[in-house]
């Protein structure tokens, strides 16, 4: 009876220490105690990207933007909004010369929501570019579901026909860096000159131009000794040369 009792004794001890044996090396595979993330190498902040999208900036797009894409375009927002000059506000407002109005009030009687009508400033090319890109990251907390127009040409589009629809203001013109990003630079004119060096002539080296053969033409003749008749008789027309004159 006693050895069956150490024996069960025994057992219980031996399972104890398996059980804590295997409890550590549980412990060691998973981290169950003190769960951790690894982080490999170092943390880098990625600085901003600066200037936006890349690409021809917008006045550079206005430039070639095509009203009647535009208006293609823009067929999609007729479900909330009239165009036309004297047109019904809609879902939204009337659109008719919105360009150059201010922010949130240029269509009377519209309800415009908090966001747009606080927003401040005048829908300008930039602003409405802005705005046709993300409603909602323009004027957070506007009524406005639309998710923007994500092609900068699309947008210029847009903006072209908008501006074509009773607002026609001025396009804005493209800075000189905008203008050499986009590969129109102007190309130095090289009126009779070297194809290599501006203003430089074009007339091969140790070969005289025409005036200048002109000039030792004339400082030749005036080098010849004159030719003046002698006392004899002119009548014959023979004329008396210098001696050692060629004849």
């Amino acid at each position: 009876m006693q050895d069956k009792s150490n024996t069960i004794a025994g057992w219980v001890l031996f399972g104890g220490v398996v059980a804590l044996g295997l409890s550590a090396i549980s412990s060691r595979v998973f981290h169950a105690d003190n769960p951790e993330t690894e982080e490999f190498g170092y943390v880098i902040e990625a600085a901003e990207e600066e200037g936006g999208e890349s690409g021809p900036s917008l006045a550079v797009l206005l430039q070639s933007a095509d009203p009647a894409a535009g208006e293609a375009v823009f067929a999609k927002c007729t479900a909330c909004h009239t165009i036309a000059q004297g047109g019904p506000n809609g879902i939204g407002p009337n659109l008719w010369g919105v360009l150059g109005k201010p922010i949130g009030k240029h269509a009377a009687g519209f309800a415009y929501s908090g966001a747009l009508s606080g927003h401040g400033g005048d829908w300008s090319f930039e602003n409405m570019n802005d705005w046709l890109a993300s409603p909602r990251a323009f004027a957070s907390g506007t009524k406005m579901s639309f998710a923007g127009l994500s092609k900068p040409e699309d947008r210029a589009n847009v903006i072209a026909y908008l501006n074509s629809m009773g607002s026609n203001l001025p396009l804005p013109e493209p800075e000189l860096e905008d203008v050499a990003a986009s590969g129109d630079e102007p190309v130095a004119d090289n009126e009779g000159g070297d194809a290599d060096t501006p203003g430089v002539s074009g007339t091969p080296a140790g070969s005289a131009g025409p005036a200048t053969k002109v000039g030792a033409e004339a400082a030749g003749a005036m080098a010849q000794p004159a030719l003046k008749p002698s006392g004899g008789d002119n009548s014959t027309g023979e004329v008396n040369r210098p001696a050692g004159a060629p004849e």
